[in-house]
């Protein structure tokens, strides 16, 4: 097998994830190139790099979805790597093959893998395939109505309907009743066809209480396969996952044997090369079933990092050099307890709408134990062009309730100054009982939606409000009417993604 040292690469993303692989890129001796829009100048990323290049201006198509753009511009630079990071390119095998069709190695997992995993049908027929248990349901060519309906009938309902090409909770529909099968159909198709241009979808049974559970998984091609253990990723909303932690509390070590096994059994059956992660749905009598498989980085990688002591950024790059990796199973130990939240420009108490405008002042941390992985200085704008995700907020502790108390502390430090975000919401999150205790299901935020509402000042709280500011007015300082409103571009906008 030949092996290649990287000396140069070429980062396909932007934001918190370009500055994480920079980080140890340059702590293994590696140069790096990153790229940015022209709205996006004056943020970290596009100075962070040992050289930065423009993809000009324009709708994602022209900048960070330009397959040829990107790659041109890697091979003019003289890197020899791309890394694709998480979302825009990191799952297109089309990019992955034109990578290595320059003559570039792509630091991530085969076309042929991508291509397997990244289609919902073929996935899980392959997972039949090596005996690892899927969730019962339909995954065929045919899409008539009427043939779906005797499908969800011989599954069960409820039933999912979900688009097989895609994710993040689009083109999916829970079914409870026959009657309302057909419109909730119509619906995911349309909503599958323009998310993906592919409206073919697959049923699923739905499991009513179900944990997200994921494992992480690192292979190299001299053929070793390992996990790094789990994370729980159960507490979502509209299927975006928002707090994220290692170990599962619901997890017990024979359970945990049994999934990282079959977690091993599909790497090592479609011969993985990388880091990904194998998604599992966790019910509640203890069975769990394959969901899917990430074949990239995931935004939550660092709470993986905090209990195992491992950077999966360097082993990444590792891997896609030709190295072995340099460790048994038995040498990887998990250690404590990691939980990561995601900050996000939106406002909880209004509608979860997306706020914009520029960041004033971003609040740092001292609690130990901590670390804030952020794409954003002060003085940056927010924009609608990209992910409302402002940062990462990652906590560890010898223990879960340690490092639940470590989270909250800091988030009390964690401002963005200018902007309304969700950081007040993931504190109550944190702070409720049944997050403590560790009752953690998909349904989690829904469930307690009211006791995660904001609550109402008293008539005294109110009175002393009223107080504070007339007395400031006395004092001569002035209070600007729109510090009270929300930013109101976005309330034609809501549920926006792009990564």
């Amino acid at each position: 097998m030949t092996t290649k040292k990287i000396t140069k690469i070429l980062i396909a993303n932007r934001g918190e994830i370009a500055l994480r692989v920079i980080q140890t890129a340059r702590e293994m001796g590696i140069k790096t190139v990153t790229l940015y829009s022209d709205e996006e100048v004056g943020l970290p990323h596009c100075l962070a790099g040992d050289e930065s290049f423009s993809l000009g201006s324009g709708p994602l198509k022209e900048t960070y979805l330009n397959q040829d753009k990107i790659i041109a511009i890697a091979r003019s630079c003289g890197a020899d790597a791309v890394h694709p990071g998480y979302g825009f390119l990191s799952e297109k095998s089309s990019f992955a093959k034109k990578v290595k069709d320059a003559g570039l190695i792509f630091i991530g997992p085969s076309p042929e893998s991508i291509d397997l995993m990244g289609d919902k049908k073929t996935s899980k027929i392959k997972i039949q395939e090596l005996g690892v248990p899927s969730i019962p349901g339909y995954h065929g060519d045919n899409q008539e109505i009427s043939f779906l309906i005797k499908e969800a009938k011989k599954i069960g309902l409820p039933v999912l309907i979900k688009a097989s090409a895609g994710g993040g909770g689009k083109g999916m529909r829970i079914v409870y009743e026959e009657n309302e099968f057909q419109q909730a159909l119509e619906g995911a198709k349309r909503e599958a066809m323009n998310a993906f241009g592919d409206d073919t979808v697959l049923l699923e049974k739905y499991i009513t209480s179900p944990r997200h559970i994921e494992i992480q998984v690192m292979s190299d091609r001299h053929g070793n396969h390992f996990h790094l253990y789990e994370r729980e990723c159960s507490i979502q909303r509209r299927y975006q996952k928002i707090v994220e932690e290692s170990p599962s509390s619901a997890v017990s070590p024979e359970l945990r044997a049994k999934m990282t096994e079959a977690a091993i059994k599909i790497t090592r059956g479609i011969n993985y090369e990388g880091a990904g992660t194998i998604e599992l749905i966790l019910d509640t009598d203890g069975s769990f079933y394959f969901l899917e498989m990430n074949t990239r980085l995931q935004v939550e990688h660092p709470v993986t990092e905090m209990v195992t002591g491992l950077d999966l950024v360097r082993l990444q790059i590792m891997v896609a050099q030709g190295d072995k990796l340099p460790f048994t199973q038995n040498d990887i130990k998990q250690r404590g307890h990691a939980i990561e939240v995601r900050l996000y420009a939106e406002d909880p108490d209004n509608g979860f709408l997306p706020s914009i405008g520029t960041i004033k002042k971003i609040g740092k941390t001292t609690v130990r134990d901590t670390r804030l992985d952020c794409g954003y200085v002060d003085g940056n704008a927010v924009t609608i062009s990209f992910d409302p995700m402002l940062a990462k907020l990652i906590s560890w502790g010898e223990s879960r309730e340690v490092a639940a108390q470590k989270l909250n502390l800091a988030l009390n430090d964690i401002l963005f100054l200018g902007l309304r975000t969700n950081r007040d919401y993931l504190k109550r999150i944190l702070t409720l009982p049944e997050f403590l205790s560790g009752t953690t299901y998909t349904h989690f935020v829904k469930t307690y939606e009211d006791k995660l509402q904001k609550k109402q000042a008293s008539k005294e709280q109110r009175a002393l409000a009223v107080a504070a500011f007339l007395l400031k007015k006395d004092q001569g300082k002035s209070v600007s009417s729109h510090e009270f409103k929300t930013n109101s571009v976005w309330e034609r906008l809501s549920g926006f993604r792009n990564i």
